[in-house]
């Protein structure tokens, strides 16, 4: 039992670690456009070349 009274606050800090890290990355507009990301992501023309505008 007095494994449970270490292991209890450790699941406890590593859970809030855990928001924390999801809360910085929806502020930090990770989750904006999954669609487009996934559109992207499946074809087959190349953006990293500079566009002769």
């Amino acid at each position: 039992m007095s494994v449970l009274a270490i292991l209890i606050p450790v699941s406890l800090f590593l859970g809030g670690i855990g928001l924390l890290a999801f809360v910085w990355a929806v502020r930090g507009r990770q989750f904006d456009d999954p669609e487009g990301d996934a559109a992207r992501m499946l074809s087959d023309d190349w953006d990293d070349r500079p566009r002769p505008d």
